[in-house]
């Protein structure tokens, strides 16, 4: 396949989901109510106080919804979840793939 016809192709693809993105925000009516109620809540937010995110004293914040409906326990197993998937992603990239680059890739 020629260049111009990869990237003419790329473009026209592009092109249609940002028309298509476009179409979507001003048909909902943009970023104008959320917005708004993000205003809101930052207001709120700096009325009540603030702090920082992790406290070594107070543990590491979590928000509101999660705390009050009773979802730690599931909160604390994604978090454990998704690091658990990351220490492995780690080990299976440094050991069959290396980080070096001057290490050739095993091939199955």
């Amino acid at each position: 396949m020629e260049w111009w016809k990869q990237y003419g192709g790329l473009g026209a693809l592009f092109a249609a989901f940002l028309a298509a993105g476009y179409w979507g925000f001003t048909a909902t009516g943009g970023a104008l109510p959320w917005a708004k109620r993000s205003a809101r809540a930052l207001q709120r937010g700096v009325q009540e106080g603030g702090g920082a995110v992790v406290n070594m004293g107070r543990g590491v914040i979590v928000a509101g919804p999660i705390r009050k409906g009773g979802l730690m326990l599931e909160f604390g197993g994604l978090v454990v979840l998704l690091s658990v998937i990351g220490l492995g992603l780690y080990v299976y990239v440094d050991r069959y793939s290396g980080f070096d680059g001057d290490q050739p890739t095993q091939k199955p």
